[in-house]
């Protein structure tokens, strides 16, 4: 039992497929705008991937850095503002007239009066007010260590307590820190934007510490900023496309800045719907769940809301950006990209719509779909006319039968009809030889049948040898019909003679078996395996006068070897050949194959002639297949229950050894075996001739050269 060669079997079965593949396409041209069609489907498939990566990596890249040129913009802005803080707070006149407040309250019951009373309130006021009006500072303060309002622009905040909101604020001034305060409600009376009075504006200060002389801290300066004029400026500086924004929270998750949707916020109930109603200081940034700019409510309480994804991220301290999407405090697809600044104690969000960051890749899509629609279409205008083609060649093909015309050969009758085509008794048009002619019908190919067809002409062809099947012709016709015609026999296969008239004498055996030697030699000395040598496949006819004459039919499974048995030619991977007459190694490696396997099935085909049985008694396939590799066959003496010539049973014991290499090395070989054995000769011309006036005159049915392809 020979040993498998994976390498080899995996070459020869992509060959296969690949000879398979090129026949499909070369007949079946509707094929081709779907294969296009699928191939534009994968490399569309393939492009959107790589453009929606690129794309988003290159959205991702724009949302960092406008988040990151607005980060550097505040932190600039802030420097400046602190700047000017703490040089307004070392002044000197500032030291000096701050040490005079400080202790006007201390030294006084009516604190505010005091103040409010003090000349150094009125010095300082007039000192900082160029300043400040140069510098855009709407106002300031001044509070002492205990968060007293020693001093402020307005009356009304002089000799106030700050609220415990506001110290949080300046807190860490006292340390000694500089700072630029977030946007919060103000206490005081401010004017707002439409220049109305009240509190609860938002405003924030530049805040840096009053030192003494010694060093010591003794207040705090804090400078008031309006949001709007700067802030909010600086963030809605730097916006992607006409859905984009930057804007600012605290801790509490409410917006510090201005949103540029405000009004669209009133409209959705985020915000109150009042003209002085604004997104500042008020809007919670919260996920509703649903896109609410589509009018749809949200499930749950505003309160009962989770956080966005970007201020929850942020909350927690994880700086990061988004370019798949996520819903914004509207519900609106956004992506975005996020981080905390801890010198303000604030995030920082910068968003843009998700249908206009993907809008390129949006029109990318739409032409994509467009083409492969249309490719779609013509596969299918293709398909149809394609099918009506096949019909009218179809119908043509039955006008050509019908009139008995294929080709240059005139149809007689129909004398065989498998699966795949039919067999007629024929004649040359001109020539008048009769032929018989096997032909293959378009509707009825497949990818196996039709290359065995015509591998089997082609092969077939390039044998000469007397007991080999002749072929005149191969070609297919306008209309479509594959066909070879191949010389016309009278006559039987060994299968009907064994069926009709059981065993057969020795000498006629040994008579048949060195005919099929003679046609395999042939075919073994260019490398050519049969593969399916039986009884079906063996033809006994009467051939220019000589009787019992031998062709060896049906080389579709022929398998093609160069010298050193390396596979250049085979069918599709599969079991080939009949059950009962194959090889062990054919069933087991079916692609490593060689002339002695033909010697195997030419033993088998021996012992059904003498014993009038086939080797194995089994019901199914896969006894059979067992048997072939395991088991050797009963000896024909034994089958008979009489004596078999010794000679010839041993020798056709020895072709049906399990291992090759105890087989006859070839067919000549086995030829010289049968001419030795000692019956050879009982069968003689006067028996043959006898033999087949018999035949003629009890037989009146022509069997004809073999069957379709599929018919066996």
């Amino acid at each position: 039992m020979s040993e498998s060669n994976p390498s080899h079997s995996r070459t020869s079965s992509v060959a296969s497929v690949l000879m398979l593949t090129r026949w499909f396409l070369r007949t079946q041209l509707w094929v081709w705008p779907l294969v296009a069609a699928l191939v534009l489907v994968f490399i569309g498939v393939w492009l959107r991937m790589k453009m929606e990566g690129a794309t988003k990596q290159q959205i991702a890249d724009t949302l960092q850095i406008i988040l990151n040129a607005n980060t550097e913009a505040l932190h600039s802005w802030s420097v400046t503002m602190k700047t000017d803080a703490e040089n307004l707070a070392e002044d000197d006149r500032v030291r000096e007239l701050v040490v005079g407040l400080i202790h006007q309250a201390k030294s006084s019951t009516q604190v505010q009066a005091a103040l409010l009373t003090a000349p150094q309130l009125s010095t300082l006021r007039a000192h900082l007010k160029p300043v400040l009006e140069r510098r855009g500072f709407n106002g300031f303060l001044v509070l002492d260590t205990n968060f007293l309002v020693v001093a402020s622009g307005r009356d009304q905040l002089v000799g106030m307590q700050s609220p415990p909101g506001n110290v949080e604020q300046f807190a860490p001034c006292l340390a000694g820190k500089a700072l630029v305060t977030r946007p919060f409600p103000s206490v005081a009376l401010l004017p707002d934007e439409h220049g109305n009075l009240r509190t609860g504006v938002p405003t924030m200060f530049a805040v840096a510490p009053i030192r003494s002389a010694g060093g010591q801290i003794i207040a705090v300066l804090g400078l008031r900023i309006a949001p709007d004029t700067d802030f909010t400026r600086i963030l809605a500086t730097a916006r992607a496309g006409k859905s984009g924004e930057t804007y600012a929270f605290g801790r509490d998750g409410k917006q510090l800045s201005e949103s540029r949707f405000d009004t669209d916020l009133k409209r959705l109930g985020l915000i109150p719907d009042a003209p002085d109603a604004r997104s500042t200081l008020t809007l919670e940034l919260r996920d509703p769940l649903v896109d609410l700019s589509k009018g749809r409510q949200s499930p749950k309480r505003r309160t009962e809301l989770p956080f966005t994804h970007a201020v929850s991220e942020a909350l927690n301290g994880h700086a990061g950006v988004d370019a798949n999407g996520y819903r914004d405090y509207r519900g609106v697809l956004v992506v975005g990209a996020w981080t905390w600044v801890d010198d303000f104690d604030m995030g920082l969000v910068t968003e843009m719509g998700r249908a206009e960051a993907f809008r390129p890749l949006r029109i990318l899509r739409v032409g994509f779909w467009s083409i492969f629609g249309l490719l779609i279409v013509g596969a299918v205008l293709v398909y149809v006319l394609m099918r009506l083609a096949n019909r009218l060649q179809a119908a043509a093909r039955k006008a050509a039968l019908k009139a008995k015309h294929l080709g240059q050969y005139a149809l007689d009758d129909k004398i065989g009809e498998g699966a795949f085509g039919s067999v007629y008794r024929a004649h040359h048009a001109l020539m008048r030889r009769p032929v018989a002619v096997k032909l293959l019908q378009t509707e009825k190919l497949n990818q196996t049948s039709a290359a065995r067809f015509e591998r089997e002409v082609q092969l077939t062809s390039q044998l000469t040898h007397p007991n080999t099947i002749t072929l005149y012709d191969y070609g297919h016709t306008p209309e479509g019909i594959f066909y070879y015609a191949m010389e016309y026999l009278d006559g039987l296969t060994l299968g009907r003679l064994v069926k009709q008239y059981g065993a057969q004498p020795e000498g006629r055996v040994i008579s048949i078996l060195r005919q099929v030697c003679g046609s395999l030699a042939e075919a073994h000395a260019i490398s050519l395996v049969h593969r399916d040598i039986k009884p079906a496949n063996v033809f006994l006819t009467q051939r220019g006068g000589v009787t019992d004459f031998v062709k060896v039919l049906d080389f579709g499974l022929v398998k093609v070897r160069d010298p050193q048995g390396a596979a250049e030619l085979t069918m599709a991977e599969a079991t080939l050949g009949t059950p009962l007459y194959m090889s062990p190694e054919a069933v087991e490696h079916s692609n490593e194959v060689d002339a002695r396997s033909d010697l195997y099935s030419l033993g088998a085909v021996g012992y059904f002639l003498v014993t009038g049985e086939a080797m194995f008694d089994c019901l199914t396939l896969g006894e059979v297949l067992m048997h072939q590799v395991k088991d050797l066959p009963v000896r024909p003496s034994e089958r008979l229950g009489k004596p078999v010539s010794p000679d010839l049973e041993e020798l056709l014991m020895r072709c049906l050894a399990k291992n090759p290499a105890s087989r006859p090395a070839n067919a000549r070989e086995l030829d010289d075996a049968l001419a030795r054995c000692r019956s050879a000769a009982d069968w003689t011309r006067e028996l043959a001739d006898e033999w087949w006036r018999k035949f003629a005159a009890t037989q009146s049915e022509k069997t004809v050269v073999t069957t379709p392809p599929g018919a066996k």
